[in-house]
């Protein structure tokens, strides 16, 4: 019997020693460097939009839209030093056009992708309107969010030219004639919300996704030609001056990023870059005072293969290079389309799969595009789409409300990559991944942030020796299929990756 127990031993801890040597095996091995002097872009900020679900939401009881800001807006930590929340320091508010008050009778069938507006159709403003949106305005703000984006689909029905908030057959819907009205509309809204919110907005942004037809009756919407926008911006920067209004206009929220930079499949509607910022150029308007120096795009239809994904993000790099000053915003992302097989838009995913893939696309915009913002559709979500970072029940006055790995991802960007940090050079050696990683630094002051994306099912132990650290004061922060911006302190020159994860190195340069 003693013998027989002694074999059984060895043979577990043989056992067990080999499955030891097969995880270490697995365990790959990378470098990084940083080159802290070696700089490119400055960073904006880290947003997502409150369309739509938050009219009704910002209408639940306390406790639970409370919950929600916390996860989208704070900064605060948890007992165990992890991040509450992600920390997101602008906010995108979509002005209605009005489609709410229509109704049905409006042509938008789903009640939550109509939005109210401000203005009455007596011509009169009742700042009571779009209260749910408010209410997260104010909570954003609350939480140490300085600045604020109000967007528009449609002009208000009040000026376009069907009555509706939707298009007929792809024509913009609204005359030049109502140009006027509609930037003394935007005009009142900045100081109407001002006055009763106590909210700046920072940037108002007119149109969205001109390229687009807009003539289903799915959302609000208007498309328009190149020359329209110019047209429309011209008046809205007189009236903008006139009324002394501080925020800028910032334009053009492309449909897909190559429109900036080629004419492709929209005649009239490509080459914005050029057309709208090159001096000279017959849609010219990069010279009015009021309008930002900074074109934005969505990163739609644009993210698969990886290699096409880079090609078009390094011709953008380089058609905004050549302007003086540009800066180029991707303003709005979520998973749509079927990405060339890679991940499909459809069905929610709450876990890792829709996250890294979500992180592959915020890395090549920022280290390949050169992006100085990146922002996220919608911040919460009522739909079985990859499309949003919390999802709630389709219940307007109450319902639970679940959090995806897609959030947390995007905190590992938000949360740590504060406004004004320049992004740095950074150089990697790995070699036996199926996938590279994906590495990104950035610098503010002496604070250094390192983000490390490993798509990978093996971890990785990354070497930091030549990552010039200030000894003692790194810490970790993990999003992977089991942690969530868990926070843990690093007390040696390599750092475990985790398998499928995103991971966040925070500390100080050494000088």
């Amino acid at each position: 019997m003693i013998l027989r127990t002694t074999l059984k031993n060895i043979l577990i801890i043989g056992l067990t020693m080999a499955m030891t040597s097969s995880a270490i095996a697995q365990t790959k091995e990378a470098k990084i460097s940083i080159d802290p002097g070696k700089t490119y872009q400055a960073i904006s900020n880290f947003s997502a939009s409150d369309a739509w679900a938050c009219q009704f939401v910002g209408n639940w009881p306390d406790a639970k839209r409370n919950a929600i800001a916390d996860l989208l807006f704070s900064t605060q930590n948890k007992a165990d030093g992890s991040p509450k929340g992600i920390g997101l320091n602008m906010w995108r508010f979509n002005i209605g056009a009005g489609s709410t008050e229509q109704g049905s009778e409006g042509g938008i069938r789903d009640e939550w992708h109509r939005a109210e507006s401000f203005y009455n159709a007596d011509g009169f403003y009742n700042w009571q309107k779009q209260a749910g949106q408010l209410w997260f305005l104010k909570a954003a703000k609350e939480r140490g969010v300085k600045e604020f984006l109000g967007f528009t689909n449609s002009p208000p029905v009040k000026f376009t030219i069907n009555g509706r908030a939707f298009a007929d057959k792809g024509k913009v819907n609204i005359a030049p004639e109502k140009y006027i009205d509609f930037a003394t509309y935007l005009a009142d809204v900045v100081k109407g919300v001002e006055k009763t919110a106590k909210i700046k907005f920072n940037y108002i942004s007119p149109f969205n996704e001109p390229q687009w037809d807009w003539s289903d009756n799915k959302q609000e919407g208007s498309p328009y030609t190149n020359a329209e926008i110019a047209g429309a911006v011209k008046v809205m920067d007189k009236v903008f001056t006139n009324r002394k209004i501080k925020s800028k206009l910032i334009i053009a929220e492309a449909g897909q990023i190559n429109y900036l930079y080629t004419k492709s499949n929209k005649p009239g509607k490509g080459m914005q870059i050029a057309d709208f910022f090159r001096l000279g150029s017959a849609n010219y308007i990069g010279n009015l005072p009021t309008v930002a120096h900074t074109v934005t795009a969505h990163s739609y239809f644009t993210t698969s293969p990886l290699a096409s994904s880079i090609k078009m993000r390094k011709a953008l790099a380089d058609s905004v290079a050549a302007i003086k000053g540009l800066d180029f915003w991707q303003s709005e992302y979520c998973i749509l389309g079927d990405n060339a097989g890679e991940i499909n838009g459809n069905k929610r995913d709450l876990g890792m799969d829709a996250a890294l893939y979500m992180a592959s696309v915020i890395h090549t915009d920022l280290a390949v595009a050169n992006a100085s913002a990146w922002q996220w559709w919608l911040a919460i979500s009522a739909y079985d789409y990859k499309d949003g970072l919390i999802y709630v029940d389709k219940n307007k006055t109450d319902g639970n409300f679940y959090t995806s790995k897609m959030l947390w991802v995007l905190g590992n960007y938000s949360r740590f990559i504060k406004p004004g940090s320049v992004r740095v050079d950074v150089s990697v050696l790995a070699d036996g991944l199926a996938k590279p990683l994906m590495v990104s630094a950035y610098k503010k002051g002496r604070e250094l942030v390192i983000v490390v994306v490993n798509q990978n099912t093996e971890e990785v132990n990354i070497d930091l020796a030549d990552v010039p650290f200030k000894a003692g004061q790194l810490s970790s922060y993990v999003t992977s299929q089991i942690d969530e911006l868990k926070l843990n302190n690093v007390n040696s020159a390599k750092v475990n990756i985790p398998k499928r994860a995103v991971v966040t190195l925070t500390g100080k340069l050494t000088n």
